[in-house]
């Protein structure tokens, strides 16, 4: 029952922009599905005897690649809540395939239509959380939408081992049952329906360079099959080479429609922004790769690997906290460069990571890596959103989720083509120190897209262009900016 922006719950009544937080919920299962599955990484490659059991990850991230373009468009003009709730039942009634899949290949194919339905649930509920929400208070909008944003990659890790250890691996999807039907059951009671005049006819042209993008992750992925082991440590043949530049060629060539802007798409939605990519690319690269060097090569199980990872969601919940709060004071610049710069650099020191450092160590430098994580994406995503109207929040959510999804799937497919010319992914291997080095190698690169998004959010990032989301404490107490 609603009346104006209420709604009565359980006999209390509450204003409708929480009401939309329950789009979190699912939020949170859709992003926990992308780091959950990679303690059991190893568990996968023994009980189906396989090497590919990175594609368990890049399918599910590629299929939401695909899906999340056309996501905002389909809320816009088919209704937000409905388009919000087909999608949760798609992401359940995969989740349900995923847990009885029989074969390697069964799980994959089972993780991409999955990956249909959670495309489809970050943007539109994203358009639904800021549309309840003005621009004024969209920086606390987004602090709110830090928790399962941040939080579920973290948490995915000792959850997943927990469930490994103690259950099996199956139960890492069927998990998603109970709370997705309890979300839906939510949503159907008190989430409004939004459609939105303006939303047109669907972009095509623009669909198929999102797919363009795609096609270069999955050669990117690809061509860790070019790798060649000599003496002197790996190299690419020429040959592999001029194949992974024709590569990224055809990708950006099929990714070129959406460059030029159409009379459709002249309202001030957020662009693909190179900064925000490589900061995502650097928070949940490592993440897909500390489970696998913690497992496979110092022999510790997924519930200790796990455990391990953990105290990084505490240091970006901390962190968030305190960044909504000096957001309206510092600005998006100098939070993002600083907070990007000091994840870069706790990065870096994974690097030092040997067969014998602490665990403890590991912990340590994990949650001081959340803290600069925590202050870098809460001013990344309001300052995203800070000049987006109602109407254009559909495609707005849409663009931002993509250059998201994409930046998760290129980081794993650039880390996992690092690990796979130095080991055999997710299983032992004989040569340690040669594996040591791999690791080494990727925590690297990871680091060296936090630099890349650091430098791009001092250089590129203009705090005047989120002037209206800095306001939020001023508006309370009456004070004009």
């Amino acid at each position: 029952m609603a009346t104006d922006d209420r709604v009565r719950v359980l006999g209390r009544v509450v204003e409708y922009k929480w009401i939309v937080a329950v789009f979190s919920s699912a939020l949170f299962l859709d992003i926990l599905d992308t780091s959950i599955v990679n303690v059991a990484l190893p568990k996968l490659a023994t009980d189906f005897r396989t090497e590919a059991v990175e594609w368990v990850v890049l399918g599910y991230t590629l299929s939401l690649a695909v899906w999340i373009p056309v996501s905002g468009w389909l809320g816009d003009r088919l209704g937000t809540k409905r388009i919000f709730l087909i999608a949760l039942v798609l992401f359940i009634g995969g989740s349900a395939l995923c847990g009885a899949a029989q074969s390697i290949g069964q799980l994959i194919a089972f993780r991409i239509f999955q990956g249909v339905g959670g495309g489809m649930l970050t943007p539109v509920g994203t358009a639904m959380l800021f549309r309840a929400f003005p621009p004024a208070e969209r920086a606390r909008a987004a602090m709110f939408l830090m928790i399962p944003t941040l939080a579920a990659p973290a948490s995915g890790p000792v959850i997943g081992g927990l469930i490994v250890t103690h259950i099996g691996w199956r139960w890492i999807f069927l998990v998603n049952l109970p709370v997705g039907i309890v979300v839906f059951a939510f949503g159907i009671l008190f989430l409004r329906e939004h459609r939105e005049p303006t939303a047109g006819r669907l972009d095509v042209p623009g669909l198929r360079s999102r797919a363009g993008l795609a096609l270069i992750d999955l050669r990117v992925e690809r061509s860790a099959e070019l790798w060649l082991d000599v003496e002197g440590g790996p190299r690419y043949r020429i040959g592999g080479f001029r194949r992974l530049r024709r590569a990224r060629v055809v990708g950006a060539a099929d990714a070129g429609p959406d460059a030029r802007p159409s009379p459709a798409r002249r309202s001030p939605v957020p662009r693909l922004q190179p900064g925000g990519a490589f900061s995502t690319a650097s928070f949940l690269g490592p993440v897909f790769v500390i489970p696998l060097y913690l497992q496979t090569l110092r022999g510790y199980g997924a519930l200790h690997s796990g455990l391990t990872t953990f105290p990084q969601a505490f240091g970006i919940m901390f962190a968030s906290q305190i960044a909504g709060r000096l957001y309206p004071r510092i600005g998006p610049r100098r939070l993002m460069a600083g907070g990007l710069a000091w994840a870069a650099l706790l990065i870096a020191s994974f690097a030092t990571f040997d067969l014998t450092t602490s665990l403890w160590t590991i912990r340590i430098l994990i949650f001081v890596r959340g803290l600069g994580m925590g202050f870098a994406f809460v001013p990344m995503q309001a300052a995203s959103y800070a000049r987006i109207a109602p109407k254009d929040n559909g495609r707005a959510s849409s663009i931002y989720s993509t250059q998201r999804q994409m930046a998760v799937s290129l980081g794993v497919a650039a880390l996992s083509t690092v690990l796979a010319s130095y080991m055999p992914l997710g299983r032992p291997t004989a040569d340690v120190e040669r594996a040591l080095t791999g690791y080494h190698v990727a925590f690297l690169v990871a680091a060296a897209f936090a630099f890349v998004g650091a430098a791009w959010s001092w250089f590129f990032v203009k705090d005047v262009d989120a002037a209206d989301t800095m306001v939020v404490r001023r508006a309370r107490t009456g004070v004009a900016h």
